[in-house]
């Protein structure tokens, strides 16, 4: 991508998520001490039924990376915005799932997030990954182990991540830090 088309699509994202901002700050539920204590759950099923408010974190998100040619969405919240995206995008979708819930063979990453440890598959045959540009999309960026494991999936299957992107960001938890080298985008911050 040139710098030209860089600049165009920060340009692009920019205005996106301007209006995605604004509908996830208004319809997102917020749990305290959930799934455990401590941990303050974001529930976005509300942006996501509203069709303005999840229109515009799709279009936001593909604005991201507009030359990827396929889409992940990370379980279980990222399937629907893989989707949606891929939709957009014209191109094909993936779900990164967890654990034991695809066939073998499987490729897995183990990872820790806030509240305990997990493990992320996609299958090792079947798709033809080696040299596609994937576009990683995710609800929430914590610790950023989901996120990162999700990428070192697509690396080893010989993929590129073109870009990430969430809908919510806790920056206080430093995901951010543990992400690869591609741009990370996110809605809201907090």
């Amino acid at each position: 991508m040139s710098k030209h088309e860089m600049l165009e699509t920060a340009e692009v994202v920019g205005e996106r998520a301007a209006k995605a901002e604004a509908a996830v700050q208004r319809l997102t539920r917020w749990h305290d001490d959930f799934p455990t204590p401590g941990v303050r759950f974001a529930d976005l099923t509300p942006v996501f039924a509203d069709s303005e408010g999840f229109r515009s974190v799709l279009d936001c998100f593909a604005a991201c990376a507009p030359d990827a040619d396929l889409v992940a969405g990370v379980d279980a919240r990222g399937f629907l915005l893989g989707a949606g995206v891929a939709a957009i995008l014209g191109t094909g979708v993936i779900a990164v799932r967890k654990a034991g819930k695809l066939p073998p063979p499987v490729l897995s990453r183990e990872y820790t997030l806030e509240y305990g440890s997990a493990a992320l598959e996609i299958p090792a045959d079947g798709i033809d990954l080696a040299g596609r540009r994937v576009l990683l999309l995710d609800d929430v960026l914590a610790t950023g182990g989901t996120l990162a494991a999700a990428a070192e999936l697509f690396t080893a299957a010989g993929a590129e991540v073109a870009a990430a992107a969430v809908v919510l960001e806790l920056g206080f938890l430093e995901g951010r830090e543990r992400q690869g080298n591609y741009p990370v985008t996110s809605i809201v911050k907090l």
